[in-house]
């Protein structure tokens, strides 16, 4: 039965919404925040929402019942209709009379000829109708694959023997008169290790003295870190930018030419090595 309930605000109200006309279901209250406005009104997960202050929502989307909702701030009126909830449960009667206000607990009794009210029945073959358990017997062992399972359990199961364990038992068993034939197997040969003189060494950093891993920068027959290709005076990285030796130093132009004192009566010009 539809039932009028208002929920006295400030909002949130406390419950959850699923269902709209988008869809095709009603709009109901699926979830309940506990001692929420709406826990207090008494609503509860499953109230169908019929009509939200005052407006049917019928052909009212999911959306549209959202923002209804959200414009009630200090009171929202709603009208719900819950689902009743029936439950049944046996009555017991006393005599020809039914009690009302007790409740049959005994389990209904249940056939049980199928397992010959008994436990760990061993399964019975399946028999015709109208044939007698004695038919049935001689039947069954008058089938071929009867008499298979009954010949392989009746055998005498010889235990394996290896070869070498073959020909010396025979060995034995002649008094020495049949020659004992082996077979002889190589133990396996473990590969030695490469002297520790093959190994390939690291070109060590010519700034640093470190092994290099990786990109190498080499400069003449010299090897050096890419983070190490720099200026011996201010430490500029000489990447893409030309380099200079002086004395056995790597410079950049500006501190090579620092340090490089031309004769007198000469220039001192750049060159470049040819590509």
């Amino acid at each position: 039965m539809p039932q009028n309930v208002v929920l006295h605000g400030p909002a949130p109200w406390g419950f959850r919404l699923a269902g709209g006309k988008d869809f095709n279901q009603p709009l109901t209250i699926t979830r309940i925040t506990p001692g929420s406005k709406a826990s207090l009104a008494n609503l509860c997960p499953g109230d169908v929402i019929l009509a939200i202050d005052g407006v049917p929502t019928e052909d009212m989307l999911h959306c549209e019942a959202q923002t209804k909702i959200k414009e009630s701030t200090n009171q929202l009126s709603l009208r719900i209709e819950r689902p009743e909830t029936k439950l049944w449960s046996p009555f017991v009667t006393e005599g020809d009379n039914p009690n009302p206000f007790k409740v049959n607990l005994e389990a209904e009794q249940q056939d049980l000829g199928y397992f010959e009210h008994k436990f760990n029945v061993r399964p019975k073959p399946f028999t015709p109708a109208g044939q007698s358990s004695t038919s049935r017997l001689s039947s069954i062992e008058d089938s071929h694959v009867y008499r298979m399972l009954q010949e392989s359990q009746e055998e005498t199961h010889v235990p394996r023997q290896s070869g070498s364990f073959k020909a010396l038992q025979e060995f034995v068993d002649s008094d020495g008169t049949r020659p004992l034939v082996t077979r002889s197997v190589k133990a396996p040969v473990t590969k030695p290790p490469p002297p520790a003189g093959t190994l390939q060494k690291l070109p060590l950093c010519d700034k640093c003295g470190n092994g290099i891993v990786g990109t190498v920068v080499k400069v003449r027959d010299k090897f050096r870190h890419p983070g190490c290709f720099v200026c011996s005076d201010c430490d500029v990285n000489l990447k893409q930018k030309g380099y200079f030796f002086v004395e056995g130093q790597l410079y950049c132009e500006t501190h090579a030419r620092a340090r490089t004192r031309p004769p007198e009566g000469h220039d001192l010009i750049t060159t470049y090595p040819n590509k």
